[in-house]
């Protein structure tokens, strides 16, 4: 019933504010004194406080509900000016109030529906996650272009309720899972990120990815192996790690979770240094098991020029913390040939569960930065996520590809969060969540 008298409200309220100056001469015509006109503005702003924040069937953090009122403002500047378009021609040109009466209202409404207008801009440019960087980019670009503004203005309010919904309904199911040990898992969760990353403790490779699985009752550790280590450096180090998170819990045996190249790090230390008996089973997200296309085609690049793109690369992570950065060879273990091989050396272990999921990118403009190696792995392999095909990424038992509802598709960056961004018709935080619920059930 609040939501309806709020529209109701806001419909006869807001023109009134906006047209104060007119409501005044108006009253006064009729013979009202100061005391009503107080009386007046005082029941407008009473009314509009108690009706304007109406939107909230659950409890959503502020920047969600500063978001939602942003979108309202922009509304309400909007609808204040289509108001006042229209009480120029029902009011002013049949009923003249008079040219100091009709400048000062004018002024009075023009400023109040700008500074409404622009508190909504800002808000949902500040806050909202979907907008991303380009489209914020945009909107300050063409703010001051007539029509194109108005068009651009309100797709960025549709995107902003669009996420306000999908905020209300991640805070219900988050309520309902108060405590919930929906990803208590058997075996602690050992994270492995993959190339061109470190576990960095102000920077999360995986996102809120990690949070949400804890929030829900997981236990959750990373792998710490180097940026750009060889697999079989990279090995060693998740084989450390494993020995310390046994160490630490108590428990026999953990639960790898595993991206990119981290997939083929983890199945190097599972298959050939003899972490078959500690690990209980293996998920690899968008992992190139058969390798990748791109690399073949960066491998046919001039030797000189390739090493020399190494050395700078193999400078720059020794100061992040890299012990033994080795650019070449890392990359070079992504090429079709070289995977087969690997595939050959490193074969399953009898007794640990391997699974496997990817996703897909739609077009080549869902990742501009992806947008290359996209184009030349789809006519090759098909559908793939910017830089590793579903075809590559299949190991083990196949759970399947993650896409959404829209044109841009999941990206090879989107499936660990990267970008801390909600897309329409995927959660990331949610698709993780029931990964390790169904661990669970398998009773790992």
């Amino acid at each position: 019933m609040k939501r309806w008298l709020s529209k109701v409200w806001f419909v006869i309220s807001l023109p009134c504010i906006f047209n104060l100056p007119l409501c005044f001469w108006q009253m006064h015509v009729l013979g009202a004194g100061i005391l009503s006109m107080l009386i007046f503005v005082l029941v407008m702003l009473a009314g509009t406080c108690f009706f304007w924040p109406v939107k909230s069937r659950e409890m959503v953090s502020l920047r969600v509900r500063m978001m939602a009122a942003g979108a309202r403002f922009a509304w309400g500047g909007l609808y204040g000016m289509a108001a006042e378009i229209l009480l120029i021609f029902l009011v002013y040109v049949r009923h003249t109030p008079g040219v100091v009466v009709l400048t000062v209202n004018l002024i009075f409404a023009c400023v109040g529906c700008f500074s409404l207008l622009s508190a909504g801009v800002f808000l949902i440019i500040v806050t909202s996650r979907r907008l991303g960087i380009v489209r914020r980019l945009f909107m300050v670009l063409t703010m001051w272009i007539p029509v194109v503004n108005l068009v651009v203005l309100l797709y960025a309010c549709r995107l902003v309720l669009e996420e306000y919904d999908f905020e209300q309904e991640k805070a219900a199911l988050q309520k309902l899972r108060v405590d919930s040990d929906l990803c208590k898992t058997r075996y602690p969760l050992v994270m492995v990120h993959g190339v061109g990353f470190r576990d960095l403790r102000y920077f999360n490779y995986w996102g809120r990815i990690p949070r949400a699985l804890k929030r829900n009752g997981a236990s959750v550790y990373y792998g710490n192996q180097e940026a750009f280590g060889t697999i079989v450096y990279n090995a060693q180090d998740i084989k450390k790690r494993i020995h310390q998170v046994l160490e630490e819990t108590g428990c026999k045996k953990v639960n790898i979770i595993a991206h990119s190249k981290g997939g083929l790090d983890a199945r190097y230390a599972v298959s050939r240094l003899g972490m078959g008996p500690y690990v209980a089973s293996l998920t690899t997200m968008n992992t190139p098991h058969r390798g990748c296309r791109f690399v073949d085609y960066a491998c046919c690049l001039p030797e000189g020029l390739y090493r020399l793109v190494a050395a700078c690369f193999d400078r720059t992570f020794s100061r992040f913390g890299d012990k033994n950065p080795d650019f070449y060879t890392a990359t070079h273990q992504f090429s079709t040939k070289e995977s087969e091989l690997f595939n050959q050396q490193v074969p399953d272990v009898p007794g640990v569960y391997y699974q496997s999921y990817a996703s897909k990118m739609k077009r080549p403009w869902s990742h501009l930065l992806l947008a290359v190696p996209y184009c030349m792995i789809k006519p090759l392999e098909g559908d793939n996520d910017g830089l590793v095909s579903i075809t590559s990424a299949q190991w083990g038992e196949f759970q399947g590809v993650f896409s959404n509802s829209r044109t841009r598709g999941i990206s090879h960056g989107d499936i660990i969060d990267l970008k801390r961004e909600d897309y329409t018709g995927f959660d990331v935080v949610e698709t993780y969540i029931q990964i390790v619920a169904k661990l669970k059930e398998k009773g790992f």
